[in-house]
């Protein structure tokens, strides 16, 4: 195992770090040399160049090839921060090229391990428009349906934190990296570290993980797992029913109990820290919608954690929206179930959802698309949050792209409403044709508190109302919204 630091190893070390004895085996583009001091004539580059080489042992910044993390095989590319600080140049985009092109080619997934300092300067603007080549290959990785994961390490700055970094589908950090646009050297001298830190970039909704390097093996393996590429997969069972996949709507037969042993990348389990799922399979349905709202809002039953850590061996949870907001009410991720099958999960806590969460939602769904991976969404909130903050924050863009997101979605899209489905704000999360309620759920244009008051009712016929909104349950099914209902 290597001595150096981890978030300051060698390209090499990083590697070896993550593929142990697996080993890895390089790869070297065809040779493009450069003009005398290289394209701008820079006087001193060649000799720099020199120098970084036999300091380092390496004649560029990146190295890449194909590898073996834990069980799954994967293209690696890793940068040098010590060659010329890992910075960009012509022969780095010609090697950041071939290794996303022999992705492509082998069909692997990509997994960078990323510490540079951006564009080379000695090299102008041919080594700026070296994130353009970065870009269009990362788009064809895309369109191919093979995942990108980054591991920033210290320091992971400009172009190189703008394309390979950020741009990838997953982004973990090494604890204390220096991760952000701006290197030390040209950011505000009154500017904040902790913004430019991983730590600062994750609770900006920026980076998925900050992962300790004991659990980076294990966790990069699980998501390598996760993300595929996978055969075809079938669509999520619903949690908690035992046929409510694919029947004629009618009421759920009783419980699953699949054993969750873990939550995976570095996140406790949350058994026994929330209700379970399980219950009485023979709960009687509410008589009333008044009895409907109460049992939705019943802080006894169980939430979107105890679902989700009954459902799933291993999850691994996505964070943030990418727009610098996180919601904490809404979960997103990808769990990996005891049978070893992928699902992508979005899971609201039975808060209003905000803008973040619902462009952290649209973002799940659409790479869980683009990778063929079925969709679990679990509904459970008043509605969309309705301050000014979530106003000036585009509450109603960011509900209009969760709704296009599940509409465009080619890959199955399974609901279960597990609480309170309130109005667009918990519709929006919801799949057309493939929802399933619980016992203790509702689901309704308007919460009956707010439908009374426009109607100018009384608050004493507010469970009237509920009666008149047929939200309950059996309502919901014979409506045709819901499939089934899970006892």
């Amino acid at each position: 195992m290597p001595d150096a630091t981890p978030a300051r190893a060698t390209a090499r070390e990083a590697i070896a770090l993550l593929t142990g004895a697996a080993g890895f085996t390089e790869h070297r583009p065809p040779p493009s040399p450069l003009p005398p001091d290289g394209p701008l004539g820079w006087a001193g580059y060649d000799a720099a160049r020199e120098r970084a080489s036999a300091r380092t042992g390496e004649e560029e910044s990146v190295v890449y090839g194909t590898g073996v993390v834990g069980d799954r095989a994967c293209v690696l590319l890793s940068f040098e921060f010590g060659f010329l600080g890992g910075s960009l140049g012509r022969q780095t985009g010609d090697r950041l090229a071939a290794a996303y092109e022999l992705a492509l080619t082998r069909r692997l997934p990509l997994l960078a391990l990323v510490a540079t300092g951006g564009s080379r300067m000695q090299e102008g603007m041919v080594a700026l428009t070296q994130l353009q080549r970065v870009a269009a290959a990362s788009v064809r990785l895309h369109a191919a349906g093979l995942p990108q994961i980054a591991v920033v390490r210290d320091p992971t700055t400009g172009g190189g934190w703008a394309t390979v970094g950020a741009g990838a589908d997953v982004v973990l950090a090494l604890p204390g990296a220096q991760v952000g646009f701006a290197g030390s050297r040209v950011r505000p001298p009154d500017a904040d570290p902790y913004a430019y830190s991983a730590e600062g970039q994750f609770v900006a909704g920026q980076v998925d993980a900050v992962v300790p390097a004991d659990e980076l093996t294990p966790t990069v393996t699980h998501w390598l797992r996760a993300l595929g590429p996978h055969e075809e997969l079938p669509a999520a069972p619903v949690p908690g029913a035992l046929s409510a996949g694919g029947g004629e709507p009618g009421v759920g037969a009783g419980m699953e109990a699949e054993a969750a042993t873990g939550s995976g990348a570095g996140t406790p389990s949350a058994a026994g820290a929330e209700p379970t799922a399980d219950r009485d399979p023979a709960a009687p349905l509410p008589e009333t919608g008044r009895e409907a709202v109460a049992r939705a809002r019943d802080p006894r039953r169980p939430r979107a954690e105890a679902y989700l850590a009954d459902y799933f061996a291993v999850r691994l949870p996505l964070h943030g929206d990418r727009s610098g907001s996180t919601d904490p009410g809404l979960l997103c991720g990808f769990g990996l179930r005891a049978d070893g099958q992928p699902v992508a999960y979005v899971a609201q806590c039975g808060t209003p959802t905000r803008p973040a969460g619902y462009r952290a939602a649209a973002r799940t769904i659409r790479l869980a698309d683009r990778l063929g991976i079925p969709v679990l969404t679990l509904v459970d909130t008043p509605g969309a949050a309705n301050d000014a903050e979530a106003e000036r924050a585009g509450a109603g863009a960011a509900i209009a792209d969760t709704f296009a997101a599940i509409a465009a979605a080619r890959v199955p899209v399974t609901t279960l409403v597990i609480g309170e489905g309130g109005s667009g704000g918990a519709l929006a999360l919801a799949a057309p044709g493939n929802t399933h309620v619980t016992v203790d759920s509702y689901f309704s244009v308007i919460a009956p508190e707010l439908a009374a008051a426009i109607l100018k009712r009384p608050p004493s016929e507010t469970g009237a109302t509920a009666d008149q909104l047929r939200l309950r349950p059996q309502d919901l099914v014979d409506l045709g919204f819901a499939r089934s209902i899970v006892g």
